[in-house]
C-alpha cells in the first residue's frame, strides 16, 4: 500500500464521510442501505446485481428459471439496479424473460451499456438491448470499456436530453485505461462511472474515487470478488473474530462491506447464480460499515493472512 493510498484512506475516508458511514465502527448507528445519485439526489440501494457470465445461459429453461429466481430474491431483498451489456452473450434476453416472469417489477433500475466500435450503430444497439429487456427505457446507459466513447457519449447525452434515458456513464474494468478514464471524468458531465474496486484491487483509490466524489459522479463497482477468485481463495478459512464488530458473517459480506465503506462508492454489483448468495450480498449493506482503521485491518488480513 502506497503512502498516497494510506493518506487518502486515513484522511479522506475518516474525515469526509461522517454523513455516509460510521466513523467509529463499534458505536455508530446502522449505515443506510441506500445512497444518493449525486447528479439527481435519487436514492439507490447500495447492492445491485451484475450479470456478466452468470446470466449467459442461452435458452435453457431450467437455467433461465434459476436466473429469474435470483432476480426475484434480489427484488424481495430490496435490490433495484441490474447491470448488463451487449457483451454478455445471452444475458439481456435472460433478464427480459426474468422480468416478464416477475411481472415487470416497478423497483427495477436498469443499467445497460453500449458496446460497438461503430459510432453510427450505437443507437440501434441500445434499441436492440431495450427490446431484449422489454423495458420502455433504460435508467442508465454506459459506454462499455470506453469503446468509441466520444461518439457514443454524444449519442447518450442527446438521448438523456430527449428523456429517452435518465443517466449517462462510462465503464472500465480490471484497472484498464485509468488515465483516459480520469480525463473523461474531468471533461464530461457524467452521472455514473463503473470501475473495478475491491479489497485487493485498490488502484481506484488513488485518483478515480476521489475525483468521482469531487465531481459529484456516482460510482458503480464491478468485479468485487475478482470474478469469484477472491472468495474461492478464502473458502474454508475462518473469519477473524473481530469481523463481528461490523456484522460480517461471511467472506462475501466482509469484502462487500470493505467496498461499501468507501464514501465515493454508490453501488456494488456482485454477480451470482444462487438465491442464497444474492440474499447474502444484499444483507452486507445492513448494519455497521468499517471505519478507516478497520478498513486497514481488513486489507492487511487479506494481504497477509
Amino acid at each position: 500500500m502506497t503512502m498516497t493510498r494510506r493518506t487518502f484512506v486515513q484522511g479522506s475516508v475518516a474525515g469526509a464521510t461522517a454523513a455516509m458511514m460510521p466513523t467509529v465502527a463499534l458505536s455508530q448507528p446502522t449505515a443506510p442501505a441506500t445512497r444518493p445519485i449525486p447528479s439527481s439526489g435519487e436514492m439507490i440501494p447500495v447492492v445491485g446485481l451484475g450479470t456478466w457470465i452468470t446470466f449467459n445461459v442461452g435458452d435453457d429453461p431450467v437455467l433461465n428459471g434459476e436466473c429469474a429466481d435470483v432476480m426475484a430474491a434480489f427484488f424481495e431483498a430490496g435490490g433495484r439496479m441490474i447491470d448488463c451489456s451487449p457483451m454478455y452473450g445471452s444475458s439481456q434476453p435472460v433478464i427480459g424473460r426474468g422480468l416478464e416472469r416477475l411481472g415487470r417489477p416497478g423497483a427495477l433500475f436498469s443499467a445497460e451499456k453500449v458496446w460497438t466500435s461503430s459510432s453510427a450503430s450505437g443507437s440501434a444497439q441500445i434499441e436492440q438491448s431495450r427490446r431484449h429487456w422489454g423495458v420502455q427505457h433504460f435508467d442508465l446507459v454506459q459506454v462499455h470499456n470506453l469503446v468509441a466513447w466520444e461518439a457514443h457519449l454524444q449519442t447518450l447525452f442527446k438521448m438523456k436530453a430527449a428523456g429517452e434515458i435518465r443517466y449517462v456513464g462510462i465503464t472500465t474494468s480490471e484497472g484498464r485505461r485509468h488515465d483516459l478514464f480520469e480525463e473523461i471524468m474531468r471533461g464530461q458531465p457524467l452521472d455514473f462511472v463503473q470501475l473495478t474496486y475491491n479489497i485487493i484491487d485498490r488502484e481506484a483509490e488513488e485518483r478515480l474515487l476521489p475525483l468521482a466524489a469531487d465531481r459529484g459522479i456516482a460510482v458503480i463497482v464491478n468485479r468485487p470478488f475478482k470474478q469469484g477468485a477472491l472468495t474461492r481463495r478464502l473458502e474454508g478459512e475462518p473469519l477473524p473474530g473481530w469481523t463481528n464488530d461490523i456484522g460480517a458473517s461471511t467472506w462475501a459480506q466482509f469484502i462487500l462491506k470493505f467496498i461499501l465503506s468507501h464514501p465515493a462508492v454508490t453501488v456494488v454489483i456482485p454477480a451470482t447464480t444462487r438465491v442464497d448468495h444474492v440474499r447474502e450480498n444484499v444483507a452486507a449493506a445492513a448494519g455497521l460499515l468499517p471505519d478507516a482503521a478497520m478498513r486497514e485491518r481488513m486489507a492487511a488480513h487479506i494481504r497477509d493472512p
